[in-house]
């Protein structure tokens, strides 16, 4: 039993290492999907989670489109502040994927609309730019899903 975070073209490596971090603390996989903004060896990655690397399933793909095909037969969500519905509107199963963009554009809008079922966001007000802090809305949405869940496997 697992949860998926997809990562599509992560920017900053202080990001995906907090991110690393709490996926290795709750047993999900994280899959990385390139072109990726640094290196998994950068210093910033390290200091913010590579240390829990070891305790990581962690996946590599040269496009989403190579994610999608892998894992075709299993739900996808993607996060947004383009979605209609929240985040807690689903209900969560086992083995769900949750995909979210690089930090200064998100996910692609033809991306977006063309799954706009499976889009989900988290409120937040509505007059800023600018949203929530990538590894922070992985940990909302991942927590509630973990919730829903009955938190498998955590104590």
């Amino acid at each position: 039993m697992a949860l998926n975070i997809v990562l599509v073209e992560p920017e900053i490596p202080q990001n995906t290492g907090n991110i690393s971090r709490t996926c290795a603390i709750t047993k999900t996989r994280l899959h990385l999907v390139k072109p990726l903004g640094f290196s998994v060896d950068d210093k910033h990655l390290k200091r913010a989670g590579l240390d829990y690397w070891d305790l990581l399933d962690v996946f590599y793909y040269d496009s989403f489109q190579e994610c999608i095909e892998k894992f075709n037969d299993y739900p996808f969500y993607y996060s947004t502040t383009k979605a209609k519905k929240i985040y807690t509107d689903f209900k969560y199963e086992d083995e769900s994927f949750f995909v979210f963009g690089k930090e200064t554009k998100g996910l692609p809008e033809d991306l977006i609309y063309k799954n706009i079922d499976k889009a989900i966001r988290i409120p937040m007000r509505g007059d800023l730019k600018r949203s929530l802090n990538l590894s922070n809305s992985v940990n909302i949405i991942l927590y509630e899903a973990l919730r829903q869940l009955g938190f498998p496997g955590l104590v």
